[in-house]
Parts: structure tokens; sequence; C-alpha cells
């Protein structure tokens, strides 16, 4: 199966750490899931301010390393470093029809780079 064209439009602005993508790209009701949160983040606003954080945090260093898709979904494997502390996880991704995420889920490991996650998480969505 081709890379899905949301997937190739998710790297592209995960490479150039932009979120002004983010408004073409999230449906409108789009649900943000973390295990740094423990609900659901609904709608594209709240989805947009983590995912815009997570740029920042992560960005610098975010590596995809695997990929699986289906028709309206896909799992990104990624790797980052956290000023020395490795953060290893994946991106899950639902779309619509019309290629919009509809569903974006983190999960993250070890728990040490989860907490250090969380930490710089909560200081990028201050300063928003």
């Amino acid at each position: 199966m081709d890379t899905p064209p949301t997937v190739v439009a998710w790297h592209a602005l995960a490479a150039a750490r932009d979120p002004a993508g983010l408004d073409a790209l999230l449906d409108e009701d789009c649900v943000f899931r973390s295990p740094a949160v423990h609900t659901p983040q609904v709608g594209k606003a709240l989805t947009t301010a983590y995912l815009s954080a997570a740029l920042v945090v992560l960005g610098p260093t975010l590596t995809y390393r695997r990929e699986w898709y289906a028709e309206d979904s896909a799992v990104l494997q990624f790797a980052a470093d956290l000023d020395g502390i490795a953060v290893d996880g994946v991106d899950m991704l639902t779309w619509g029809e019309d290629g919009r995420i509809t569903e974006f889920a983190v999960m993250v490991r070890p728990f040490k780079g989860l907490t250090a996650l969380m930490e710089r998480m909560a200081v990028e969505l201050q300063k928003g």
C-alpha cells in the first residue's frame, strides 16, 4: 500500500515543524488522546494546541522509524531524544473520507521519557 495522503501531509508538517498546516489537516471534531492527559481532548483547537506543543518539544529530534497503514488509519512508530532521555512511541491517526484527521492518539514509553515529555509539553502549552 502506498503512503496515504494524510500521512504524507502529517510527515511534511512534522518535518517543517510548522503547525500552520494543522488547520487544513484536522477535522473540526478531532479527538486527541495521550497518556499525559486523563480524558480525550475534543475539538480542532485543543488538538492543534497539543500537536503544536509536540512539534516544538519533539520536533528537533523526532524520527519516524516504521509505519503501518489501513484505508482510514495509520500507526507511526517514532523515536526522539529529550536532552539525553530516549523517547519511543507511536502516533495512531484516523481520518475521514475527506482525509482530515478525526483522531490522533499518542502512546509513549518509557515512563521516564513520558515524564520528561509531560514536563516540556506543560511549558509549551502554557505559552499558547
